[in-house]
């Protein structure tokens, strides 16, 4: 069968992308799925004002408040959820030096 096919009427929702700085995190966990996964952790993101979710292994987040972040996300019904290993701080080229 071929891969990549579709069927007729299909629409894929777009991955939405966001940039902001972050106020505010919380982490809840660590989580066990199932038997076998490694723990997961739950962080609760305030980015410019919006209410974000973020779920990954790591126990301490990349980014720190105050940075200006840059990630895609979906939204779930009436929540917005960061993609696993979206999240990451924006360089601003106009500032960035060699």
């Amino acid at each position: 069968m071929a891969s990549g096919f579709r069927r007729s009427g299909y629409k894929k929702q777009q991955k939405l992308q966001g940039k902001g700085i972050l106020e505010k995190a919380e982490r809840e966990g660590p989580f066990k799925e199932w038997l076998g996964m490694p723990d997961l952790y739950r962080y609760h993101l305030m980015i410019d004002g919006q209410a974000y979710t973020y779920q990954v292994e790591d126990p301490e987040l990349s980014v720190q408040e105050g940075d200006t972040v840059v990630f895609r996300y979906r939204e779930v019904k009436e929540a917005r959820w960061i993609d696993r290993n979206s999240l990451g701080i924006y360089i601003d080229p106009a500032s960035y030096n060699r």
